[in-house]
Formats: C-alpha cells, structure tokens, sequence
C-alpha cells in the first residue's frame, strides 16, 4: 500500500514539474521563451548592424539614418518594437555579427545573393539598385565601365572590403592585382583623391551620396557609366537574420508585405534623398530566387 501511494505521488510531482517546464518556455503570446521574435518583444528593443554606407544606413550625430534603417524602423514599430539600437561595423563583419548574436538583424540593403544565402536568411527584399562609378576629375583614363578597367592593367579600382563590387569586378574582367580594398567608402574616396587608385565603385546610390557629403573639387561622378552585364545586377536588398531566427524573420516579412501594400514603403523610400520609385521593386521576385542565383 506504500509503494502504490509512493508512485502514485512520484507520478504526481512529474507532471506538476513538467507543467512548470512549459509555462517556463511559453510566454503569454505563445512564443517560445528562447524564440528570437520574444527576446526582442521582451526587451524592448532590436540590435542592428549596420556599415556607415549612406544613403542606406549610416550615422548622423547620434541618430540612425538611411532608407533602410527607416524601413526597418516601421517594420519593428509595427510588430511593437519600438526602439532600434544601431551598431556600426566593417561591411565584412555583418554576416559574422549576426550570426554571432552580436546583431538581431542587419539592416544595411544588403543585396541578396548565394553566398550570402548560406550563411543568413534574408527578408523579402525592399528595394532594387545599380552600381556608380567615380573618377579622378576629367577622367583622364576615360573610364566609364568595369570593362574599361579590365582592358587597362595600369588602373586600380578602391572598393570597400566585402562589398558586391569586389565579385562584379571581377565577373568582369578585371584582375586581382587591380582592386584594393578599404574599410568604408570615405577611404576609397580618398583613394582616388590621392592617386592610389583611379577609380572606386559602390551602389549608385551610395557614391552620390558619398560624392555630395565628401567628394571635392577632385573628383568626377562618371555620369554615362554602363551597368555591367553580371549576375547581381541590379542588386536587391534586404534585411537579413541569423538562420535560426526564422520567428522574427516572418514576423518582420508580414510587416514588410503590409507596408507595401499600403504604399507606406513606397512613400518611406521616397522621402529619403536620392531614392526615388526606380528602386521600388515591382516585378515579382522571391528570397528563393535570389539565392539560386
């Protein structure tokens, strides 16, 4: 009779224990205690990493600028995470920071493609963009395409280290030897400037920028310069989130998926300077698209 009442007792406090082990591990909306999507409800706040690439994402004082960033503000503020926390770092150490946890989510218009595909999982992408080119005032080589530095061995190109660009000059002809590769695009400006390079190459977009804020009289944005015919051209970017993030992922992408149905995203890209509806994306295109290649 004491063993029956002992195990029925054992038996008892298991189930009580395990009960308890659940209630730890849901929290009142029904996410997981260790869910990504929870962490940043529950603090309050999202951590993001960004590279100092205006017109995308940079810093201005202390305030968070750029397009995206402003389309991650909305995304965030409309699952109820109101406050975005901006981290600075290299281009190349993005990926890593996000996959590290050191990042909840990099908001930089990261342009998908396959390799970046294995390491992280991006959101659906917000906005489209092409690649610029500036030059040493007059533009004594005559430079107006990636294939004009290839056909040209005494050329070397300044690009910011782990950017697009390094893998589109290449697909375009242009030798190892003749790329040098710098912390941000400000150094690469300054590259050319000073004769290490004669030509540095980013997004459209951001080389305006960068040509408005910090160019000088020296330099020359290369007005008829050809987009290349490579893969990855144009760029689509987007978000992106450590793989296992895939609750906050969603969440973020239900968002984004309104905001373009609303006009909302529309109206944010085109309220900042040098965006415009060029770099809406109105063709149908997919994450899983991208990522094939």
């Amino acid at each position: 009779m004491k063993k029956k009442l002992l195990s029925i007792i054992m038996i008892a406090l298991s189930v009580l224990l395990l009960a308890a082990c659940g209630s730890e591990e849901t929290n009142s909306s029904g996410d997981s205690g260790d869910s990504a999507l929870a962490k940043v409800k529950d603090q309050g706040y999202v951590t993001v990493g960004f590279a100092n690439e205006a017109p995308y994402a940079y810093k201005e004082g202390d305030e968070l600028k750029g397009v995206a960033v402003e389309i991650a503000k909305a995304a965030f503020a409309n699952m109820g995470v109101d406050e975005v926390r901006g981290e600075i770092a290299e281009w190349k150490q993005l990926i890593p920071g996000v996959k590290t946890g050191k990042f909840d989510v990099i908001t930089a218009a990261m342009a998908i493609l396959p390799n970046r595909c294995e390491q992280v999982d991006f959101a659906m992408p917000g906005i489209k963009y092409g690649e610029g080119m500036v030059v040493e005032k007059g533009n004594p080589q005559g430079l107006t395409s990636y294939a004009d530095i290839a056909s040209n061995e005494d050329v070397t190109v300044a690009v910011m280290s782990g950017a697009t660009e390094v893998d589109f000059l290449k697909s375009a002809g242009v030798s190892e030897g003749q790329i040098e590769t710098y912390p941000d695009i400000a150094a690469t400006l300054d590259a050319v400037k000073t004769g290490r390079a004669q030509a540095t190459t980013a997004t459209e977009l951001t080389v305006k920028k960068a040509m408005k804020s910090t160019g000088g009289d020296s330099l020359e944005y290369v007005e008829d310069f050809q987009q290349p015919d490579v893969d990855g051209v144009p760029s689509y970017g987007a978000a992106a989130f450590e793989q296992d993030a895939d609750d906050l992922r969603e969440a973020y992408n239900e968002e984004l998926a309104k905001m373009k149905e609303s006009g909302e995203l529309a109206e944010i890209v085109n309220s900042v300077e040098f965006f415009g509806d060029g770099n809406l994306i109105t063709e149908d295109i997919t994450v899983e698209e991208l990522c094939k290649g």
